[in-house]
């Protein structure tokens, strides 16, 4: 690893630049660094997800995708770097499944809550959707590999099903969206 951080600010930002990973200077509000400080977003509300009390095998994977978090932001931060992989994408898929598995199939729509662990973890879920988003606007105009983009994609959707279990397992239960309600 490089060298560590011994002095946290620089000055060399004040400007409204910031660095990539390659030693080039772009604009703090660049498309690229929008993309990667979404991914980070994402990743620090996993992390709170983390801080609740939540089942260990949940536990186990949140904190393995807060690590592919992490390399898919240097990958955005880099142009040209390759961090994320089929390989991960499939981990996520098969996590997915093997979550999903003991879930009731879906008959209606959830809405964001079933507890304070299923509600930060619906959060996390939309923020990464919006770091999906950002990633597609980047790809629009700079090189971003799809894998970066399946990536988040296949992982809100690994967040929707984990909120769906940490619903079941606070007890709370899913919150489902009562679309009679208006009528009447």
């Amino acid at each position: 690893m490089g060298n560590r951080l011994s002095k946290i600010y620089t000055r060399t930002g004040d400007d409204g630049s910031t660095g990539l990973g390659d030693g080039s200077r772009v604009a703090k509000d660049s498309a690229r660094v929008t993309a990667y400080g979404t991914v980070d977003e994402a990743n620090s509300a996993i992390g709170i997800v983390l801080a609740c009390d939540i089942p260990e095998e949940v536990r186990s994977v949140l904190v393995s995708v807060q690590h592919q978090l992490f390399d898919l932001g240097g990958e955005l931060c880099i142009p040209g770097h390759a961090a994320i992989f089929d390989a991960d994408i499939q981990r996520l898929e098969d996590q997915l499944d093997a979550f999903n598995a003991d879930l009731p199939p879906l008959k209606d729509f959830i809405l964001p809550g079933g507890g304070l662990a299923a509600a930060h973890c619906h959060l996390a879920r939309t923020i990464c959707r919006r770091a999906e988003r950002e990633s597609v606007t980047l790809s629009h105009h700079d090189a971003v590999r799809p894998e970066a983009i399946r990536y988040l994609n296949r992982l809100s959707d690994l967040l929707f099903v984990i909120a769906r279990v940490l619903a079941r397992a606070s007890g709370h239960g899913e919150v489902l969206w009562n679309h009679e309600r208006r009528k009447g």
